[in-house]
């Protein structure tokens, strides 16, 4: 298994552990009602952890693991490069973790402080992801071959 794919993997693994527990706290903030009050934190900070949830599973674990499974198994692009570009897919992983990253922090700010300019953030995280997106494309195209 190529270095990559081993990132891919583990990376998506641990956002698989975060977004469970980003759903579970939100679960258990709407069964529980939980005391968020007392924590100086409302039921709409909870409720602003939705879209976190969201881009950690899809994002931060399902394209993870497609695209670390896809780098690694799928056709070979040439003898000299196996797997395509190196850097492409480098750029791809962090592109997509910085972007899920800046997600991560801006849903919520911008959920609760929306005068305050966090938009940027969004922003900025949906073009990086969009970059990976594009990266992983152009990366794995050429290996998509009839036989």
């Amino acid at each position: 298994m190529p270095p990559l794919t081993r990132w891919f993997v583990k990376t998506g693994l641990v956002y698989l552990v975060a977004a469970l527990m980003v759903g579970t706290l939100i679960a258990a903030q709407s069964v529980l009602e939980l005391p968020f009050d007392k924590l100086k934190a409302g039921p709409a900070a909870v409720a602003a952890l939705g879209p976190v949830y969201f881009h950690l599973l899809m994002l931060g674990w399902v394209t993870q693991l497609i695209f670390g499974v896809a780098y690694w198994l799928f056709p070979t692009y040439s003898k000299e490069k196996p797997r395509g570009s190196e850097r492409l897919a480098r750029a791809t992983y962090g592109l997509l973790n910085v972007g899920l990253v800046l997600r991560v922090i801006g849903e919520p700010a911008n959920a609760l402080q929306p005068q305050t300019g966090w938009g940027w953030l969004l922003a900025s995280s949906a073009i990086l992801q969009w970059l990976a997106g594009l990266c992983f494309v152009l990366n794995t195209w050429g290996r998509i071959k009839g036989k």
